[in-house]
């Protein structure tokens, strides 16, 4: 019997494919209703938390969720080893066993757990390589942001198109969802960037690969619980690693998909 001659059990299979991966530092007021919301969903998604040895328990509270949910794993590394090397360690786990579709997640309800579903399906069901919950595609979607931090977001969005050429209007996003061919062609351990400039990096290489890449409106809240991690430096390392990774790309050679 081939399951593919019965689209529902082929379906359900693509499902069970899908792999949340969510960093997380200092995570305990979020992480257990983060899980129970994602767990809930209409589509299964496994989910994979990254720790860098909180100091609150965070990890501790995942391992207490384990012995109940089958889908939930973890990773602990030894420190703060920064945004995209957590990223990266996801991706390869992701890989190696298999993972149809890949995702992005923060950790702190910025981002929508029911939008999950809608990134999903606009790559299963709409043929996008990655899909992208962009804050601006549709206007400015933020919410609780001060006015400050919008503009430097924003606008830090412009500067990375003028630089890149790249049509996608939320370039620092960091809620996405990759077919694995991406991932695979992207090579993430080729990546030179670390903190939030490797959001924009892992989008850059795949345009210049010649991805399929649509931005879904999302509208991103920003935390109530725990503190944030952005800091000023962080933001002007990725503004600066955008123009060292347009000069890489003018010798680089990307074979196009």
């Amino acid at each position: 019997m081939q399951f593919n001659e019965f689209p529902y059990f082929s379906r359900y299979l693509d499902n069970m494919s899908n792999l949340v991966i969510i960093p997380t530092y200092r995570e305990k007021e979020n992480i257990e209703a983060l899980i129970r919301s994602i767990s809930e969903l209409p589509v299964p998604f496994d989910i994979l938390i990254i720790d860098d040895k909180s100091p609150d328990g965070t990890a501790g509270i995942v391992k207490e969720l384990q012995a109940s949910r089958k889908n939930l794993y973890l990773i602990e590394r030894p420190g703060k080893l920064g945004l995209g090397t957590a990223y990266i360690t996801g991706f390869k786990w992701a890989l190696e066993r298999g993972y149809a579709f890949i995702y992005e997640m923060d950790a702190d309800f910025s981002h929508d757990p029911r939008d999950l579903v809608r990134l999903y399906e606009t790559c299963h069901d709409n043929g996008a390589d990655v899909a992208i919950g962009s804050r601006y595609i549709s206007g400015v979607n933020v919410v609780n942001w001060p006015l400050s931090r919008v503009l430097m977001s924003y606008f830090a969005s412009i500067y990375v198109r003028m630089i890149t050429g790249m049509k996608v209007m939320d370039t620092t996003a960091g809620f996405k969802c990759y077919r694995r061919e991406v991932l695979e062609n992207i090579h993430p351990d080729h990546i030179k960037s670390v903190g939030y400039g490797f959001q924009i990096e892992m989008k850059f290489t795949a345009w210049k690969l010649g991805y399929k890449i649509v931005e879904i409106p999302i509208i991103f809240t920003d935390r109530k619980l725990g503190s944030s991690k952005m800091t000023g430096g962080i933001f002007n390392e990725a503004l600066w690693g955008v123009l060292r990774m347009k000069l890489r790309s003018m010798v680089t050679k990307y074979p196009k998909k």
